[in-house]
Order: structure tokens, then C-alpha cells, then sequence
């Protein structure tokens, strides 16, 4: 039309068009990674569903708690450069040999040795599998927790507990698939372990604490409930809105997911940690009425894992409580702090495993203890214990683990892993296995390449199956 030939728009400067065009470009970008990340997640036939994982922040010294060696012993007070190859250490102050402060007994009718710092969890030790020949590339706590969180030493991978409630879903729309609950001790590394990663991002843990509110804004602050809804029903037309202008985006769509199963969490959560309906001799068992302070908050964590476990959450963490120690990592002062910090787990984790019996819950429940790495069998300075990679003792029970068996071995003096010497791979690759999971399948597509927890790495750890 004339008109139309009349009408001459002012030109473009790069700026503008810049400015104009980006939504065009990210949308361009996004949908490139979309296309990319195409998930390969196996469907499951396994009995077990959850995983309630036991993290002992801080690295717990195998040869004081699960893995006796006399040789110690015999070679207290000597210096361990002449007797064995001495590895460096995180701060090079390489001590005397040091037999374990606290005497070591058999248990059960499998024999175990656990010593004194243990006696609850003595009492089960023909429900557990000790894998006595773990070790960890990494001997500083920030990559070997990245390590044993991710299975990669750097920052920015998904956490194994991001993978199993990515790769079998939830059996609970209302609360997340996976939760951490935490004492009051965030591993080094930071929140990066219980990262989504490349995974969509509704999948990251979410982090509770055991006490009053558990998570941020879990009490609605509307005034009612058509209020609140209809804040969310805005927000979801925004999303929605944003969603039609650039397509399939993880981060729309997981805001989308988030945004409904915090709404949900409001009345789940809030009847989740009231604990009033437990009864006294429960409360009693796992030692919620505790006079140490750590016991306690274990306790409140141990049992919550449990209900979390009746609820259907997938995967449940539970970090150490803050007692004035730094964590297990006794680079002095061992025998005070591995015993406060033994002293806060011991009661409450033997309840749980008594609990989840007795609940009906053990055959579909998953249990893993274990620290990042262990520590060595000789003095850092004069008192405590330095970092060890080389070799170190973790346990693993329920549902899929064959009870009382005990695996692989470090050596006479409990420095290295010398038979059935596995890694962290493995421990992931079992873990997956046990829940149905065949690890090599389970993959995501990013950056071009099939991304797997175990990367190309991994073998099942088969005499722990029961």
C-alpha cells in the first residue's frame, strides 16, 4: 500500500539489534542444549528405593574404628619411615606410629572387630558389609568430597543423589527426591555436593535441618490460601509466558517445578518434622533426649531419615552436627574428638538400623556409611592423625547388602589398600546397581558426550550383594 512506502524506521545500530535480537540468540542456544541432553534412565525392577546415606564429614580414622591392626601395636612409638613408604601428607608433620587409643573386640556371630568408640553399632554388625579396601584419588577434603559426592574431584557435576532421583523418580510429589539434612556441618566444597549439575535443575538436594523451621519461608506469609494460589498461578503464567517465547528451557521448567513443590512442602513438611506422634520409647532409642548436645541432633536427623523413608523420598543424606570439633578430622586431640564425634553418631545410627527392621522398611532401604578418606595409622605431630587416601573402611546395609561379610583389606598397619582394592566408582556402580541401576546406561547427553556418575569408570563390588 502508498502508505506503507511512506513509512522509513531510523536504522538499526549494532546496539539495538544486539539488544533487540539476544532472546532470539538464547533461545537459539537453549534449544541447542536442550536437543543435547537427552536422558537414558533405565527403568528398575529392584526391590530397594531409598538410599539414606550416613556422610562422616571429615574422614574417620579406619584403624580406630573398623579395622583392627595389632601391628600398631608393636610398633608403637616407632618411626614409621623405617618400617613402611610413607606417602606425603596434607601438612607434612609425619609423627610416630600410633596404636588406636581404644581397644578393639569381636562382635556378632561373623566375628567383626569394632572398637570401643561403637558399642551400639557393635551390636549390628551381622547386618552390615565392610568394605575395608576403599580408596580416593584425592587427599584433601575439597576434591574428595566433590569425589564421593559426584564421582569428579572438580566442582559442577551432579551429586549421586541428584542421579538416583533423576534416573528413578519420586514416590513423592510432595516433597523433594532429595534431601540433605543437616547438623549444622556443610562439607568443604559447599553446596556444589549436592549439586543438579548438568541435570535439570529440580533435581538438586534440597537442605533441611532438624529443628524449627527446617528450610526458609516453609510458613506461608499470605494472608489465605486463595491469596497464596493465586500468587503461584501468576507465577506460573509468567514462566509459562517466557516458556512459549523460548522454547523448552531447563531452568523455566524446573522454576516451574520448584515453585509447585514448595507450595506443597508447606503442608508436608511442617507435618514431616513434628515428632510428636513418635512415641517416648522411640525418642528414647534413637536418644533424642540425650544430654550431648550432638547426640541429640543426630538423633533428630536419624529419625526424620526414617520418616522421609516412609514418605518415599528417594535419597537422604545426613551430615555431622557441630560439637566444637572439626568434624572427624583430628589433626590433633584424636581421642577427644573421634570420641565426641562417635559419641553423637553411634546411638542414633544403631536405632535407625533397629528402626527400619522393625518398621518393615530394611529390605527397601539402602544404608552407606563412610568419610570422604581415612587417616593414617601414624601421628600427625603427637596426637591426632593426618589424611589418607590410600586406604579405608566404610559399610554399607539393608536392602540388596549381603549382612555380616567383610571385604578387601588394607595392610598390616592399616595404611593401604592391598586386597580387593576398590574406589569411589565402584562404591557409585554398587550403589546404582543395588537400586536397579545398571550405571553403564544410565547417562545423560552433554556437551556432546553420554555423562554417567561413574564417568568410564566403575565395577559393581559383587561379594557385598547379598
Amino acid at each position: 500500500m502508498p502508505h506503507c512506502h511512506r513509512f522509513r524506521p531510523a536504522p538499526l545500530t549494532r546496539r539495538d539489534m544486539l539488544r533487540t535480537c539476544a532472546g532470539g540468540f538464547g533461545a537459539v542456544a537453549l534449544a541447542a542444549l536442550g536437543a543435547d541432553a537427552t536422558p537414558q534412565a533405565p527403568a528398575t525392577t529392584s526391590r530397594v528405593r531409598n538410599v539414606i546415606f550416613l556422610y562422616m564429614d571429615g574422614g574417620v580414622s579406619q584403624v580406630d574404628s573398623f579395622d583392627h591392626k595389632p601391628m600398631l601395636e608393636r610398633y608403637h612409638g616407632r618411626d614409621p619411615h623405617g618400617i613402611f613408604t610413607v606417602e606425603p601428607t596434607q601438612f607434612n608433620n609425619v609423627g610416630r606410629v600410633m596404636m588406636s587409643p581404644w581397644r578393639f573386640r569381636r562382635h556378632g556371630h561373623s566375628g567383626r572387630w569394632v572398637s570401643e568408640l561403637f558399642p551400639n553399632i557393635a551390636r549390628h554388625v551381622d547386618d552390615l558389609a565392610f568394605i575395608h579396601s576403599m580408596t580416593s584419588r584425592f587427599p584433601e577434603h575439597t576434591s574428595a568430597n566433590y569425589f564421593l559426592h559426584t564421582g569428579n574431584g572438580l566442582q559442577g557435576r551432579p551429586s549421586m543423589g541428584a542421579w538416583l532421583s533423576y534416573g528413578l523418580g519420586s514416590d513423592n510429589r510432595n516433597l523433594p527426591g532429595f534431601i540433605v539434612l543437616n547438623g549444622g556441618l556443610i562439607p568443604p566444597g559447599g553446596l556444589d555436593n549436592f549439586n543438579s549439575g548438568f541435570l535439570p535443575a529440580a533435581y538438586q538436594g534440597s537442605v533441611f535441618r532438624p529443628g524449627d523451621p527446617p528450610v526458609a519461608n516453609i510458613r506461608p506469609l499470605e494472608a489465605n490460601a486463595e491469596q497464596q494460589r493465586g500468587k503461584l498461578d501468576l507465577l506460573r503464567q509468567l514462566d509459562r509466558a517466557g516458556q512459549e517465547r523460548l522454547g523448552r528451557v531447563d531452568e523455566i521448567e524446573s522454576a516451574i517445578a520448584n515453585a509447585e513443590t514448595a507450595y506443597r512442602m508447606q503442608t508436608a513438611v511442617p507435618e514431616l518434622m513434628d515428632l510428636t506422634g513418635e512415641s517416648n520409647a522411640t525418642k528414647d532409642l534413637y536418644g533424642i533426649n540425650s544430654t550431648f548436645n550432638g547426640t541429640r541432633i543426630f538423633a533428630t536427623e536419624c529419625l526424620i531419615a526414617r520418616r522421609l523413608v516412609e514418605r518415599g523420598v528417594r535419597f537422604i543424606e545426613l551430615t555431622c552436627p557441630s560439637i566444637g570439633h572439626d568434624r572427624w578430622d583430628q589433626h590433633s586431640n584424636l581421642k577427644r574428638g573421634h570420641e565426641d564425634n562417635a559419641r553423637a553418631v553411634d546411638q542414633p545410627i544403631a536405632a535407625l538400623l533397629r528402626d527400619l527392621k522393625a518398621r518393615g522398611l530394611w529390605d527397601q532401604t539402602l544404608v552407606v556409611w563412610t568419610g570422604e578418606f581415612g587417616r593414617t595409622p601414624f601421628a600427625q605431630g603427637s596426637d591426632g592423625r593426618d589424611h589418607n587416601p590410600f586406604g579405608f573402611t566404610l559399610w554399607m546395609a539393608g536392602g540388596g547388602v549381603k549382612p555380616g561379610v567383610s571385604y578387601g583389606a588394607t595392610d598390616e598397619f592399616g595404611y593401604k589398600a592391598v586386597a580387593g582394592v576398590r574406589e569411589i566408582h565402584d562404591l557409585h556402580a554398587t550403589m546404582l546397581h543395588i537400586l536397579g541401576v545398571d550405571h553403564t546406561r544410565q547417562t545423560f547427553r552433554f556437551g556432546g558426550r553420554d555423562m554417567r556418575l561413574t564417568d568410564v569408570h566403575g565395577e559393581v563390588i559383587t561379594e557385598v550383594l547379598a
